[in-house]
């Protein structure tokens, strides 16, 4: 017998599902710059050397700071 394969379930309630870190990154940093988010978020990937590779790695290394970059998306789509 074949194994039931799962299907994607539809999230209506999530602003962020289908959404990728890039383009939630790309969005922010069209409206802030590097700096403006490393004084927001004291976060090392935005105040050393920032690119859009090193702060992919280190958001999807850590939660607590992909969390923040995400809630700020959603702050900003929601104007």
């Amino acid at each position: 017998m074949e194994e039931d394969k799962k299907v994607p379930q539809a999230q209506p309630n999530n602003p962020l599902h289908g959404v990728k870190l890039i383009t939630i990154l790309e969005s922010v940093r069209e409206q802030y710059s590097w700096e403006e988010l490393g004084d927001m978020y004291n976060i090392n990937c935005f105040r050393n050397k920032p690119t859009f590779k090193s702060s992919l790695k280190f958001l999807r290394r850590t939660p607590w700071a992909r969390d923040k970059v995400e809630k700020l998306y959603l702050d900003m789509i929601k104007k």
